[in-house]
């Protein structure tokens, strides 16, 4: 994320997706409305994916703190699902979060979100507990996730 366009679209296309099967949430209010200091200054990332010119999709890699990053705020444009894009979106935060010198990356999502959940266990995570992460701030969240280690090549 490094222009004001790219914190509009990772705000637009969040709100979209969660509108449409949830309610917003503080905790989404919070990232959304002000992602340079709420992940960025944190020692976060924003990812920004384009086709050409075209902000498409987002995601972001926030710290929680002792080496655990949280992949969150994936989004894609309703117009491009299906392409791959989320993939691509996820594959970098992976590796941002290693880049980042993660020990562990985890997430928080819903079943409804059934295609997300697919593509974060063909990722390589895997369902856990949810009392084995940070609480989540999301009343939503009803799936709870971590990569695999051996999948990230992580000791432990």
């Amino acid at each position: 994320m490094s222009t004001p366009a790219h914190a509009r679209a990772f705000k637009e296309l969040n709100e979209e997706w969660i509108r449409a099967y949830f309610t917003l949430e503080p905790a989404d209010s919070a990232l959304l409305d002000d992602p340079e200091r709420e992940i960025v200054a944190k020692g976060g990332r924003v990812l920004i994916a384009r086709i050409g010119s075209e902000i498409v999709g987002c995601g972001a890699v926030v710290p929680e703190g002792h080496g655990v990053y949280e992949v969150s705020k994936m989004a894609v444009s309703p117009r491009y699902r299906g392409r791959g894009i989320g993939r691509r979106i996820l594959e970098a935060a992976i590796e941002q979060a290693r880049a980042l010198g993660a020990t562990s990356i985890i997430l928080a999502s819903n079943r409804k979100l059934a295609n997300a959940v697919h593509l974060y266990e063909s990722m390589g995570f895997v369902h856990v507990p949810p009392e084995e992460l940070p609480p989540s701030p999301y009343r939503r969240a009803d799936v709870f996730m971590k990569y695999d280690p051996r999948v990230f090549g992580f000791r432990q």
